[in-house]
């Protein structure tokens, strides 16, 4: 027998229905999850791309002010981070003596694919056993190649455009 007002308070959720809300949370973040994967390895892709557009204009700045000649790709980052006369002879950073040219880099770019940083000729190629990890193809061909940069992928063998 009661004794008293039954009571009439708010009522829980039951273990059923906290069960069916997680579930169909857990399907949800099933679907969404990989599209934002892809949306992040496209904006890696984007990113390398938009350096590399940055990098063909600093090349082609080069050419044109050092007598239609291209950095060599053994010297790329020294020649693009450095102030040169025409003939393409680097400065020390700090003495009084300074070349009309360049920088052409504030940094060396990381490629957002692969984190690597290497430029390599393209008539080497990424891939190769002279970079086990390859960020940046140019093509320099012996000074005979467009002076084109391109990224390349987190594969090492993927040219990005």
């Amino acid at each position: 027998m009661r004794y008293g007002k039954p009571t009439t308070g708010p009522r829980g959720f039951t273990l059923i229905e906290i069960l069916i809300v997680v579930i169909i949370l857990g399907i949800l973040a099933g679907i969404i999850l990989p599209q934002f994967t892809n949306a992040t390895e496209s904006s890696k892709t984007s990113s390398v791309q938009s350096t590399a557009q940055t990098l063909r204009g600093a090349v082609q700045l080069y050419y044109y002010q050092h007598n239609d000649t291209l950095p060599p790709a053994d010297q790329f980052w020294t020649l693009m981070m450095t102030q040169t006369d025409a003939n393409g002879n680097a400065y020390a950073a700090g003495t009084s003596i300074s070349g009309p040219y360049g920088p052409y880099m504030q940094s060396i770019p990381l490629n957002a694919l692969n984190a690597a940083s290497t430029v390599i000729d393209a008539n080497i190629g990424p891939g190769s056993s002279v970079a086990s990890v390859c960020g940046w193809e140019y093509d320099y061909r012996a000074g005979v190649g467009t002076g084109v940069v391109h990224g390349t992928g987190a594969d090492n063998l993927t040219v990005i455009p």
